[in-house]
Parts: structure tokens; sequence; C-alpha cells
């Protein structure tokens, strides 16, 4: 399969341009950017070559995979679904729920295959845990942390701490994706009046309540902000079949991508849909688009 890749950023460097140069059923056939000369770089680092124009790009491929921020995602995103291009997207796969339905429109218009790199999702003993559980139902509640000291004080500098997307949407929109990848799938999808509730902590930091279909509740703690001794990622469930948690991933995103790059073909190839195709990203960015509705409704600290 053909991809093109969209960006150019420590994400793209660091995850999609090697994961997809290396893999063995996967032809990059070039790199767009907005900085066309990060562009060249990279694509030169990569033994491919950049386009001036992402249409162009568009009509060489089979498939894109998009390593930008979500609001300059989502209408590329469409546009290259409209020209025909599968899509393997990065969450979250846009800021508001209008433009991931647009993406998903543009999908379903252009009968192409999707899938979105919930990292968590494809590294295989978080993926097998996450699947079993969700067959043996009965879930009474569960609880999710993604604690980061990304932008805590005093945290060194990295390649995503220049994130101006991330410092604007905070935790909610970065990893408030990857605990809704587990809990959704574990205990059904978030229904029903005020079933999504949200309250503002310290720095970034949100802690959600959720109610799910059948009844069962969830809460989540996300925060880019919290000191380095505090941060850590993790799920419990807590039901019938007693108290389970979400097993370390053991891959690496590097690894994990390349297995979503796995998945997409196998969508293509298969014409079933992937369980995080856009459609799944669309319900992920409703999610949260109606906390950031109730933390403009609510106190402005919690406390």
């Amino acid at each position: 399969m053909r991809i093109g890749l969209l960006g150019t950023g420590p994400w793209a460097a660091r995850v999609h341009a090697p994961a997809l140069a290396a893999h063995p059923d996967v032809t990059l056939t070039g790199v767009w950017g907005r900085r066309p000369g990060a562009a060249a770089q990279l694509a030169a680092a990569n033994g491919t070559r950049a386009y001036d124009d992402p249409d162009a790009l568009f009509a060489d491929v089979d498939a894109v995979s998009i390593a930008l921020p979500p609001d300059v995602q989502a209408p590329l995103a469409a546009r290259a679904a409209a020209a025909g291009c599968h899509l393997l997207l990065d969450k979250p796969v846009a800021t508001t729920a209008g433009d991931a339905h647009r993406i998903a429109a543009a999908a379903g218009r252009g009968a192409v295959a999707s899938v979105v790199f919930f990292t968590v999702r494809h590294d295989p003993a978080p993926e097998t845990w996450i699947t079993e559980q969700a067959a043996k139902g009965g879930w009474f509640t569960a609880h999710a942390d993604w604690v980061a000291s990304l932008f805590a004080d005093g945290s060194p500098p990295g390649p995503f701490t220049e994130s101006p997307w991330r410092r604007e949407r905070g935790a909610l929109w970065d990893v408030g994706p990857h605990a809704l990848s587990v809990l959704l799938p574990a205990l059904g999808d978030v229904t029903g009046p005020d079933a999504v509730r949200a309250v503002r902590g310290p720095g970034d930091t949100v802690q959600l309540v959720l109610r799910h279909t059948g009844g069962a509740t969830s809460t989540a703690t996300l925060s880019l902000t919290a000191p380095a001794a505090a941060a850590g990622a993790g799920v419990e469930l807590r039901g019938e079949h007693g108290v389970t948690t979400l097993p370390d991933g053991g891959i690496g995103p590097e690894a994990a991508f390349a297995r979503a790059v796995d998945a997409l073909l196998d969508s293509v190839r298969t014409g079933e849909p992937h369980p995080c195709d856009i459609r799944f990203g669309v319900r992920v960015t409703e999610i949260l688009e109606a906390a950031e509705a109730d933390l403009a409704r609510g106190p402005a600290t919690a406390g």
C-alpha cells in the first residue's frame, strides 16, 4: 500500500515516518508538512520525497497517515477521504464534534477504511486485556488515571513541551482519549442526560465522571501538570468478576504504530471496520466536547 505522511513534528519523526518506511507491506510515498524545509528533511531521512501540495500527495497514494494537531488534522483528513485515501489518524481526530463528523461523512462517501491510533489499543497485552474485559461484561464501576508532568513546574523541556495545541487544550484533549479508549469498550457507551460531568483540579487537571450504558459509572483523572512523582497511567475495573487492572504495555509507541498500520491494511483487505475506526474517534470527540461544555458551566476549581 502506498501511504503518504502528513506532518513533520516530533511524533511524525519519531513514530510515523520510521515505522512506515520500515513496514514490509507499505511504501512511504511522500511527506507533506506546513514547514517545507522540515518536510524535505524528514523525507530525505526516510528515503522518500517531500510534497509541496497535500492534494498532490493524496493523488499519488492509497492512504494517508496523519501526525498533525487535531484542528489541522480534521480538514485534511476529510479532504484525503474525499480523494479516496484510507485514513490512519491520530487522537483526538478533532476538537469539535462537527469537525469529527465531517471526517466520518467524507470517509463514508469515499468508502475508505480508517483506524485511529490510540497507543494502548495497539499494544498486545493491553489490547488483549481490553477485549477480554469487554467480552466478560458485568463491570460495576471503573477508574482511570492518565497523569503526566509534561507541563509541571520545573519539568525539563522536551519535544512535546513546545506543542501549542497541548498547552491550549490541556490534558482533557491530549490524554483523555487514551482513558476513553479503555473505558468505553469495557463499560459501554456514555449515554443519557448528564452522563458526562467534569471538574477542574490543579493546573490543567480534569476529573471526569461518566455514566455508561447499563448503568455502570466510571471516573478518570487527567493531567499534564502533575508533579513528576505523581505521574503514571492505569485503569481499574470492579464488578461481578472481582477487580482487574490494565496491564502495562510492553512494545513502545513505534511498534504499536506498526500494528496500527497492520490494522488498517486488514480493514482495507477484509472490508471489516476496526473497533477504533473514525466512528469511534467521533464518539470520543463528542464525549470530550461534552466534558468541556460541563467545565464551562461548573466551578473553576475542585474542592
